[in-house]
């Protein structure tokens, strides 16, 4: 028997989360579980405290939780993110698909999460700590309580560059997706759907910190891009072919930031 339980606040159903618990943000992701019968949760917990607001603060741009596609789409403060928005299905999932959701989709979904993860994101809980991104992917589980914001440094938007490698275009689930901060002596790429959670490649990630963004320069990275990353076989690859693919289009991506 599947349970809804709503509470005022979020700090309320935080309380209420155990390891038998989802909570309702967008439900993009909860209601195709329920549709399909996943037995893994016999509980929804909602609130009607959410947090939608995207802003520009002393630090960075702080995003809540709750805030959509395409609430990022019509956020000129998050531009840069637009791309990645963008290819997240289409207008009705984007109309209901979270951010804080999309952090704990599971592979071959999540590919705002491999975005946050390029931008050295920090998530916010209820309990109103704070961690880097890449930790809470590594440990997300549904009982350490709610996510009510991400926080993201200030972003040039040149040195943004996001790509969606999929089957079916322009909405068709990822094959594989790569985000890259590239700042200078400190870039960062992720990817999604080359492991259970975005990953980021390390070994290329510092090869490129000093290295010319040109066939030349980026090659040392793209022969080792795939070493941080644990690709799968599933219905849309095998994970032989995401690990042979992962330089060519981490390539497109460096030279001419994805256009085809």
């Amino acid at each position: 028997m599947l349970s809804v339980d709503t509470y005022q606040t979020i700090a309320e159903a935080a309380g209420a989360m155990t390891d038998r618990s989802r909570f309702l943000g967008g439900g993009t992701l909860i209601m195709r579980a329920v549709n399909y019968g996943d037995q893994s949760f016999d509980r929804i917990v909602r609130s009607r405290q959410l947090d939608r607001t995207i802003k520009v603060e002393s630090s960075g741009i702080r995003i809540g939780a709750a805030a959509t596609m395409t609430d990022i789409l019509a956020s000129r403060d998050v531009q840069f993110l637009h791309p990645v928005a963008r290819v997240i299905g289409g207008p009705a999932i984007r109309n209901m698909a979270t951010v804080g959701g999309n952090l704990f989709a599971p592979a071959p979904y999540g590919d705002f999460a491999a975005a946050l993860l390029a931008l050295d994101a920090r998530i916010v809980m209820s309990s109103g700590q704070a961690e880097p991104v890449e930790s809470f992917l590594a440990g997300r589980n549904h009982t350490r309580g709610v996510v009510v914001a991400v926080q993201i440094p200030a972003v040039n938007e040149a040195d943004f560059r996001f790509l969606k490698v999929s089957r079916v275009k322009p909405k068709g689930i990822s094959m594989l997706s790569i985000a890259a901060w590239l700042r200078r002596g400190d870039t960062r790429i992720a990817w999604g759907n080359m492991g259970q959670t975005p990953l980021r490649s390390k070994a290329a990630e510092r090869l490129l910190n000093s290295a010319p963004l040109d066939e030349a320069g980026i090659a040392p990275a793209l022969a080792v891009c795939a070493q941080d990353l644990q690709p799968f076989d599933d219905a849309l690859a095998t994970a032989w072919y995401r690990r042979e693919v992962a330089p060519v289009h981490l390539k497109r991506l460096l030279l001419d930031g994805g256009r085809r």
